[in-house]
């Protein structure tokens, strides 16, 4: 195999990894949760599309950069130690090895055990033997899963506890209207004031950013 060709492999690899990159971002780091309960959070309060999407997406971008920084610096260490060629399948290897350490380390501590013992148990009904030969609850084709399985089940958790003060608003608004005979009101015209007066006054993007950040201490 010629220079050429394996330049022009090193490329497409080098293209794929950076076309995949965003989407490791989302699945690996705690984006995905935060941008769940900011997104439950905005629809307990009935607001619509305020705040509108790109704003949640920038604030979940922010708070992930933040808790994810003991991540970013422990890659950018492991990678400034030494040089790496991308351009080359050899260089990229090496790298994706560096890396897989502290993402592995990292995923781990939020993956729960029942999780990772799940997808671990689970290449035996699925997986060949030869596939699964070797596999345990540390490798990142068992972590990866197993993390995204747990952060969408915190996720969820936080968004039902957060949504019930706001749906008991909705039921007592509700039935005091229904009471008062005024059933051609809509009960958001009422409910949505008071849900934004409460989330005010209990300031509530703060401790919902607080919460979040804190989650991952």
């Amino acid at each position: 195999m010629g220079s050429g060709d394996v330049n022009l492999l090193g490329i497409a690899i080098v293209s794929l990894a950076l076309g995949l990159l965003p989407f490791l971002a989302v699945l690996t780091t705690g984006f995905l949760k935060i941008a769940i309960v900011l997104m439950i959070v905005r629809n307990a309060l009935g607001v619509q599309q305020t705040p509108p999407n790109v704003v949640l997406y920038a604030v979940a971008i922010v708070l992930t950069v933040y808790v994810s920084a003991p991540l970013l610096t422990a890659i950018h260490h492991k990678v400034s130690e030494q040089h790496f060629d991308i351009r080359s399948v050899e260089g990229l290897t090496t790298l994706g090895r560096e890396i897989s350490g502290p993402l592995r380390e990292h995923l781990s501590r939020f993956a729960t055990p029942r999780e990772r013992q799940f997808f671990l148990s689970a290449t035996q009904r699925i997986w060949p033997q030869q596939a699964r030969a070797g596999l345990s609850e540390n490798d990142l084709v068992i972590l990866l899963p197993a993390y995204i399985s747990s952060e969408l089940t915190r996720a969820f958790q936080i968004g039902f506890l957060l949504y019930l003060p706001f749906l008991v608003i909705d039921l007592v608004v509700s039935n005091i209207l229904m009471a008062m005979g005024m059933m051609m009101v809509s009960p958001m015209l009422i409910s949505v004031p008071l849900k934004l007066f409460l989330f005010v006054a209990v300031d509530g993007w703060s401790r919902l950013m607080h919460g979040l950040i804190l989650s991952y201490a």
